[in-house]
């Protein structure tokens, strides 16, 4: 039985040393990036970045929506792109079941970008 145990333990070896080696190669780089990197915060870097408002404000605070609505328009169009590359490679085999289910699928994403235009996310002051 303890022959067993120690093949069992011996084909677990390399996963536990590449865990092991990895864990310790992950802290190390990051200890000597926080020692060797600079410790000298500047006004840009602490300024807001795409969001808008200050960070670390209250969390409660009214803030527009339409930063809602610019994501919400990235995810319809990095979607459709991630949908349309495959379907384009196969489009000769799929057959029309396909090509309406494509067309069903960027229906609804012109749906999507239409709203957003009437939202007026488009139009940036």
């Amino acid at each position: 039985m303890a022959r067993c145990e120690a093949h069992v333990l011996g084909e677990y070896l390399p996963i536990l040393l590449f865990l092991f080696v990895s864990t310790v190669i992950g802290v190390a780089l990051l200890v000597l990036g926080w020692l060797l990197g600079p410790q000298r915060p500047e006004s840009e870097k602490l300024s807001p970045y795409e969001c808008g408002f200050e960070a670390f404000e209250d969390a409660r605070m009214q803030f527009d929506v339409r930063y809602y609505l610019v994501a919400i328009l990235f995810i319809i169009f990095d979607l459709e792109i991630a949908f349309l590359f495959p379907w384009a490679v196969v489009f000769r085999d799929i057959g029309m079941t396909a090509i309406v289910s494509m067309a069903v699928f960027l229906g609804i994403l012109v749906i999507g970008f239409v709203y957003e235009w009437k939202k007026g996310a488009l139009e940036w002051e």
